[in-house]
């Protein structure tokens, strides 16, 4: 299966995904991985990237993985979502890497590993998501 990537996140521009700025840069199945740019409006007053949106860009990634593993005409929801948070990402580009721990009929399970670019992991997030069927 290809997945074009503009138009992945196209569906997704007008919504929080856009305002963050976060950017798909991989999408298969089996892993999506998607980039955000540190910026001012993102930090928390100590300077360091918003915890808040280091958990809107797993949740956003991790979800639009098990949209990606829908059956046709279902849709997702996230029952719940669980964040480690390891180090503070200051500058640069963090990158966010959804690789699936269950894929079920009815729930999926996915891991995000938030990375800055080094490489050192800021923050592990698992969620489930929950399978709606098509009506």
């Amino acid at each position: 299966m290809t997945i074009d990537l503009e138009t992945l996140m196209d569906l997704q521009r007008a919504f929080l995904p856009g305002l963050i700025g976060m950017r798909y840069t991989e999408a298969s199945k089996d892993r999506l991985v998607a980039e955000l740019t540190i910026r001012d409006d993102l930090r928390t007053v100590g300077g360091a990237l918003h915890g808040g949106t280091i958990m809107a860009l797993a949740d956003t990634v991790g979800a639009t993985a098990t949209f990606l593993n829908l059956p046709p005409g279902a849709s997702t929801t996230t029952l719940e979502s669980k964040t480690n948070f390891f180090a503070a990402g200051r500058d640069g580009v963090v990158r966010a890497e959804a690789t699936p721990l269950h894929r079920g009929r009815t729930t999926m399970v996915w891991q995000t590993r938030v990375t800055d670019a080094s490489g050192r992991l800021l923050a592990q997030t698992i969620q489930t998501q929950m399978v709606i069927a098509a009506r």
